[in-house]
């Protein structure tokens, strides 16, 4: 299985939180573009007003399969390492995920002015683009 994570790459918190997978993950499951990489992007008619409701996750197996916003972090979340249960935890708790859905769209539609904006986009080591294997770093 392989999926595609779309982060905005000029996100200093989203770039990070995709550094963080790159180190866990090392190419197995996830490969990344940035949301910036409008011509990657409109192989699955993403668009940059697409964009704008947050991170996407795509199954590479099967590219109507998407998540976007809070539903693609829980899919990241599913797909680590013992990450469902946390995950289940989270949508089982009253209100959690409601709340977890407005944290969310606060930080998507403030993440410049929260945590700043990069000079350059961000492009993984594991892009969408590589044409390398999944896990080998380029």
């Amino acid at each position: 299985m392989t999926y595609y994570v779309i982060y905005d790459g000029n996100c200093n918190l989203c770039t990070n939180l995709v550094q963080i997978l790159e180190t866990i993950d090392r190419g197995e499951l996830f490969q990344y573009a940035p949301m910036q990489a409008e011509e990657t992007l409109k192989r699955w008619d993403i668009t940059p007003n697409n964009c704008e409701l947050g991170m996407i996750v795509i199954d590479a197996n099967d590219p109507k399969k998407r998540w976007q916003g809070s539903a693609a972090a829980e899919k990241i979340g599913e797909l680590l390492p013992l990450g469902g249960v946390f995950v289940a935890a989270y949508r089982l708790l009253p209100g959690l995920k409601w709340t977890g859905d407005r944290l969310y769209e606060q930080i998507r539609d403030n993440r410049y002015s929260w945590f700043g904006k990069r000079d350059t986009t961000y492009n993984s080591a594991y892009n969408i683009d590589c044409g390398c294997n999944p896990g080998k770093k380029l």
